[in-house]
């Protein structure tokens, strides 16, 4: 029997994260099905970017806004472009007059099952603070993107981490090297 036919078992299952096993792999999937949404927040040659302490890095991480789909109750089948209005206005205090879902991704597909629906959001308006909820301490930057690549270096030469996402704004320059 090979990997992709055993199957699944899970191992260990806490409120929000199911450690799984199939054959030999051992991978993680967040409780309920709970997806994500990432909003590409980019208009008039800027794009908005957060940072926000990660517990499991041990230190503040540069990424762009994002939030879990259906994580509250009552709310488990929420629209993925509502969830992003709803966190873009919430971590950055910007809405947005357009919501466009650009597909389904998956960040570390070896390792966890968590998929996320990339946003891209314009017609953007400040609204408000941002900073995100209560137990959130979020810094809103809004980074313009011919100066991206030297603000993701300050910022990692400050010991931030840097989500896989920033990828997505350094484009094809990195392999082209145009990129230090």
């Amino acid at each position: 029997m090979t990997d992709a036919e055993a199957p699944e078992e899970i191992t260990w299952q806490g409120k929000w994260v199911v450690a799984k096993k199939r054959g030999r792999w051992e991978y993680v999937s967040r409780a309920n099905n709970i997806r994500a949404a990432v909003i590409a927040a980019i208009e008039d040659g800027h794009v908005l970017l957060i940072e926000q302490f990660r517990v499991p890095l041990g230190r503040r991480c540069l990424e762009l806004p994002a939030g879990l789909i259906g994580d509250d109750e009552g709310h488990e089948d929420e629209d993925p472009l509502a969830a992003a209005g709803r966190e873009l206005e919430e971590e950055t205090g910007y809405a947005a007059a357009r919501l466009e879902n650009c597909g389904e991704f998956w960040s570390s597909p070896g390792m966890v099952t968590e998929s996320f629906t990339l946003v891209k959001a314009t017609g953007l308006t400040k609204v408000g603070e941002g900073g995100g909820t209560e137990s959130e301490d979020i810094t809103t930057y809004r980074v313009p993107l011919a100066e991206v690549e030297d603000f993701i270096a300050q910022r990692r030469a400050a010991g931030c981490a840097i989500d896989v996402r920033m990828l997505m704004l350094l484009g094809t320059r990195l392999f082209a090297g145009e990129l230090a």
